[in-house]
């Protein structure tokens, strides 16, 4: 019986984990045209100031972009693309 009932919790837990949000598949820059980074800044502009106030690019480094933009992407229902395309505008801000 506990077996039962514990296959059921996991079992439920697993799905629940599964009908998250994806997480977004961005590892390193990937756009680097100015059109391109120009895309991502007003995609950045545009669907994180839904929600609220604008980050300065400059608080967070390479890593915590990704770590940040993995988390809010979903919220923000930004595509695969447009997640990469804010997350290497932010970075190639940081790097001016």
């Amino acid at each position: 019986m506990k077996k039962l009932i514990l296959g059921m919790i996991l079992g439920s837990a697993s799905l629940l984990v599964s009908c998250g949000p994806k997480s977004m598949a961005v590892t390193g820059p990937k756009y680097t045209s100015s059109e391109q980074l120009t895309q991502g800044k007003t995609i950045f502009e545009n669907s994180c100031n839904r929600c609220h106030k604008l980050p300065d690019p400059a608080k967070h480094d390479d890593q915590g972009w990704l770590k940040t933009l993995s988390r809010m992407a979903p919220k923000a229902k930004l595509s695969e693309d447009q997640h990469q395309m804010v997350y290497d505008y932010l970075i190639s801000v940081n790097k001016k």
